[in-house]
């Protein structure tokens, strides 16, 4: 038997306890540790992160003794990557020493296992969330409530940190800025430098102040290894004709909690439920099933759904589904557009999750 629900009924309703509880790792890395991150020999910088974040950790409870800008010499790294910006010397927050750290690089090289393994090595209260999970506390919230609830913290991770338009520019400048200025030590992962972010999205020059405020905050390490960028989309598994997905799904999903939901309801359901409240949307669902599944052509549905796929794989939630492959979920234009990074991950993540659906072991029949 398979118990069906969907996506598209539901409509938590979210507590503000609930939602700061929801800012730890995902069970992907729930025992991730600096010791369990393994570096590649041929990427030294990878090794480098390790050690400059435990030291990172070892201080997060107190004073940092003379600034993580002794540790780089305040010199652009070999490989291209430069220090936070300065001014006069000195960093423009924490009476001129970085509140933070970011690690650059691309999709893949362990950058979330080590935001994840810092979250575990320091005592709370602390938080891990990814931007979008941020900013949607945020609006969930309200910035003031946000902040107040956040200023009590040791440490904020924030992971895939980036900004997709000028509001979420003001907004994070703010945010980070003040937390900074209440003693709550920072760390970030991205694709993208911080003088870089909201290239591709919007005019950035007419916000490089607020973009510079971001930038200020943090001391940079790039991590060197193969950027996601090169190696293009992973194939995803032939869809399931509809004929077949119900038996498939009492085939695979013996004894689970299933959401089986038609494609285009539940993208027009996520137009009602903000963003905040998709990890509880999931809460209690095993598997997936989407019935003619279509490319999405609204820039803000896309963006939804790029929150839920990630929830989805946060959870590790296998997903069968007909119509189009995966990786047509996105039109062309969007996949080259300014938000490329997050429908790359996208797909590359629900392909991930197809593929455990079709390779996950048929039931023993019962005896």
């Amino acid at each position: 038997m398979v118990n069906v629900e969907q996506l598209s009924t539901r409509k938590p309703a979210v507590s503000v306890e609930e939602l700061l509880a929801g800012f730890v790792p995902s069970p992907r890395f729930g025992e991730v540790s600096f010791g369990t991150y393994r570096p590649d020999p041929a990427q030294p910088t990878q090794s480098e992160a390790v050690e400059l974040l435990q030291d990172f950790a070892g201080r997060t409870g107190g004073k940092p003794a003379g600034g993580l800008r002794r540790l780089f010499g305040g010199k652009a790294k070999a490989n291209g990557a430069k220090p936070a910006a300065k001014s006069n010397g000195k960093a423009k927050v924490n009476g001129g020493k970085p509140a933070g750290i970011y690690l650059d690089g691309g999709f893949g090289v362990g950058k979330t296992h080590l935001l994840s393994s810092l979250w575990h090595q320091v005592e709370g209260p602390k938080a891990i969330g990814t931007f979008v999970e941020y900013t949607n506390l945020v609006g969930a919230l309200s910035f003031r409530k946000t902040v107040e609830a956040l200023s009590s913290y040791k440490l904020v991770c924030i992971d895939e940190f980036e900004l997709d338009d000028p509001g979420d520019t003001v907004l994070m400048s703010r945010l980070m800025r003040e937390l900074a200025d209440a003693g709550v030590k920072l760390a970030a992962t991205s694709n993208t430098l911080p003088g870089a972010l909201g290239d591709g999205r919007f005019a950035a020059v007419d916000f490089q102040r607020e973009i510079q405020v971001l930038a200020d905050q943090f001391e940079i390490l790039h991590i060197d290894g193969e950027d996601f960028r090169h190696r293009g989309l992973p194939t995803p598994p032939e869809p399931v004709p509809n004929s077949d997905l119900d038996a498939r799904m009492r085939r695979d999903f013996a004894g689970k909690t299933v959401a089986v939901d038609d494609f285009g309801i539940l993208m027009d359901h996520l137009t009602g439920v903000h963003p905040s409240r998709y990890r509880q949307m999931l809460k209690g669902i095993d598997a997936v099933v989407w019935r003619n599944v279509h490319t999405i052509t609204e820039q803000s549905v896309a963006l939804r759904f790029v929150v839920l796929a990630d929830r989805l794989y946060d959870k590790d939630v296998p997903i069968l589904a007909s119509g189009i492959p995966l990786d047509q979920l996105f039109t062309p234009e969007m996949m080259a557009g300014g938000y490329q990074k997050k429908y790359f991950r996208a797909v590359s993540r629900l392909t991930a999750l197809a593929r455990e659906a079709q390779e996950s072991p048929v039931p023993a029949p019962v005896a």
